[in-house]
Order: C-alpha cells, then structure tokens, then sequence
C-alpha cells in the first residue's frame, strides 16, 4: 500500500501547491490561536490588576502614611507598579499639600531611588520609561540622573530627560540644561527645548544672559525666545545691550524688561522700540509703556493705535485707557488721526474699562473744546465711526453722506 508521500510525489507540481496550502492553514492557525491566547492573557491581566487596585485603594491612607509595612508590596512588582502609577497620576492635579505628602511617600518607601539607579544604569527604552517616572515626581534629587539622561545617544530618551527637566521648574535643571547645551550645542526640537527652560527659568532668568551673549546661530535664536517669555523689570540693564540687537527674541526681551523700571531712559528706550520693523518687539514696548503709565508715553500710545498689527493697536488703546489723565483730549487726537482701525479698538477699550458714560460726562462738561467740535466728537462717540463726523453745515444746507445736497 502506497504511503500518502509516495501519492504526493506522482501528483508532481501540484503537491506544492497542496504543500503551500497546509503551511498556509497551519500558520493562519497558529496566528489565530496566538491572538486569542494573548487576548484572554490580557483580559486576565487587567481583571487581576483591577482587583488589587480596588484592595490598594480600600487601605490608601494607611499605605502612604506607612501604617502598613512597605515590605508588604514594595517586593512584588506587580504591587509596586501599580502604586508607583497611583501616586505618579495623583501628582498631576495635588495641591501643594498633597504633593508634598506624596513626595515624602516615594522617598520614604524607596521608589524614588529605585527610579535614580535604573535612569542611570538602563539602557534602551527602560532608561526611557525611568526618565519620564522621575521626572513625574519633580524630586529635586533625581536632577543630575535627568541631566544625565541628556547626553544620552538616542533623541527620545534625551526627550525625556529634558521634559522631566522641566517639570521641575528648579533654578538647578536650568543649569543642567544650559551647561549641556553649552557642550552639545542643539541637539532636539526648539519647541520642548523652550518649554523646558521657560519652566526652570521662571525663578532665575539672568541665568540665560551669559549663554545667550555667547550662543550662535539657531541656538542663540531660541534662547532669545525664552528670554523673551521669563524677562523681569529686575533685568532691565543687563537686556540694554540687545536692544539693538539683530536678533528681534532679544529686542522683545529688553522692551519687556522696561516695564517697570525706575531709570529715566526707560522712556526713551521703549519710544524707540515701539517704532521697531518687527510687530511683537513694538507689542511689548507698547504693553510696557501702558505699565509705566506717563503722561510722556501719550505720543507713542497714539501712534500705536494706527499700527497694522491689530494687537499693537488693542495694546496701545488699553494703555491710553488706563492713563491717569483727562480723556477728552486724548479722545480728541484719537479722532484726529482719522484712522477708523484706531477708534474701533479705543472704544473697545473704553467699554471693556467701563469708562465710556465717563468719557461723555467729561465731553458734556468740557470748556477746552468748542460746541462745534463737541457736537462732531459725541457724534463719533456714539456712533462709533467716523462717518459721524461727516454730516456737517455747508452753505446753510445739511451735507448729506453721498454728497449731495
């Protein structure tokens, strides 16, 4: 009797094709069976884990406060992952109490050291996922792992370390950051880059003043940005020297900086800036002239308010708004300059300020201005437009706005 090879060999090519079709059949089996396997592998997992994160839950407070003893899950790393989770999630909306708490929770049990020493001896993505726990934590003892973490060969671990970095929002991650900069130059995206030092240097900006004097090209660029963001009236004369800087970041930065400041040549300083090429540089002179509130500002602020950039104009009106000072007059330029895009925005900021009914008792009340004037600007105050001013007495005859009479 034959044997069943011996009937595939005289079939000739077709046994290859039959021989293709059961390898076929028994791979898609294999597929199937693996994919239910690992289905009800998981559907067990997240049951199991569901239970013990209802039993964690039932004894929280007295598994933080330390009432049970860490050494009833800290060695079991199932238990341990699923509190390190509960306590990394709960940071994200702690209160200040609460954090404090959960910090002294990490360090007490140990986890926060676990953290340090596999950021620090890992590689791969398990350094990865260590970086991106201790920088959730935002213990200030897990800085020079993070920092460490930055000179790492792969982009998304240096990520990681950078974003827990900046979590922090430490003075000291700043200087972690900057000195490595310093050595590698730009090494990953601006934009977390910014994110993480306008974080860190919120406390401490004059740290970016030395690397931005000494930085170059793209680098110097983004640094300037985020001096730009984190600014204070207290660096008001290290940022004179960029005010007339090529770079528009650095320009921006020192208008900013004048906010607030006491010397008699901030006046001067923010004048010349608000004619700045760049819109944002001649925003944040406007904003700070509105900040220092003088009565020598009122020529700039007017010419604010007839910028193309709609939020220079928004900008300039605030400020003239907010001055201490008569409104009639400056009402009385505003509409003199004719430009319809300034009116709009300094009545805006009229009714958001609440001064309009002032503005017309002070109008009704004026003696500088004659009946004629008053009449064509409460006309244009209540109108808001400057099609207000047309209707006027020629000859004896009422103009209409076509023109004709």
């Amino acid at each position: 009797m034959a044997s069943i090879f011996e009937k595939l060999w005289r079939l000739g090519p077709a046994a290859f094709v039959l021989k293709a079709i059961f390898a076929a059949v028994v791979a898609n089996g294999l597929l199937l069976a693996f994919i239910l396997l690992r289905r009800a592998y998981r559907k067990w997992y997240f049951a199991k884990r569901d239970v013990r994160v209802f039993e964690l839950r039932k004894s929280w407070d007295a598994l933080i406060s330390g009432e049970i003893p860490f050494e009833t899950w800290r060695r079991k790393a199932f238990d341990r992952g699923i509190v390190e989770t509960i306590v990394l999630d709960a940071f994200e909306a702690a209160g200040p109490e609460e954090s404090a708490r959960l910090l002294k929770f990490l360090r007490t049990s140990g986890l926060i050291e676990k953290r340090i020493f596999e950021a620090r001896q890992l590689k791969g993505w398990r350094r990865m996922r260590a970086l991106v726990a201790l920088g959730r934590t935002r213990a200030p003892e897990g800085i020079p792992a993070l920092a460490e973490g930055l000179r790492d060969p792969a982009l998304e671990t240096r990520l990681a370390a950078l974003r827990g970095l900046g979590r922090t929002a430490s003075p000291q991650a700043a200087e972690e950051i900057l000195a490595w900069l310093g050595e590698r130059g730009l090494t990953v995206p601006p934009l977390p880059l910014q994110s993480a030092l306008v974080q860190c240097c919120v406390e401490r900006p004059q740290l970016l003043i030395p690397h931005v004097q000494n930085a170059t090209g793209h680098l110097r660029e983004v640094l300037g940005r985020v001096l730009g963001d984190v600014a204070t009236p207290s660096l008001g004369s290290d940022l004179l020297q960029f005010v007339g800087d090529d770079l528009d970041e650095l320009r921006a930065a020192a208008a900013r900086a004048m906010s607030q400041s006491t010397s008699g040549f901030a006046q001067d300083v923010l004048n010349e800036l608000a004619r700045d090429p760049v819109w944002f540089v001649r925003l944040r002179a406007i904003v700070s002239l509105g900040k220092l509130s003088q009565r020598r500002a009122i020529p700039a602020l007017l010419r604010g308010l007839t910028d193309s950039n709609r939020l220079v104009r928004l900008r300039a009106a605030e400020a003239l708004v907010g001055l201490k000072t008569e409104m009639v007059p400056i009402f009385e330029q505003v509409v003199a300059a004719q430009d319809r895009y300034g009116l709009h925005a300094y009545l805006a900021a009229l009714e958001n300020a609440d001064l309009r009914v002032q503005l017309e008792i002070e109008l009704q009340a004026s003696t500088r201005v004659n009946e004629e004037d008053k009449k064509r600007l409460q006309n244009v105050l209540q109108a808001g437009s400057l099609l207000a001013e047309e209707p006027a007495t020629v000859g004896g005859n009422i103009k209409s706005p076509a023109g004709q009479g």
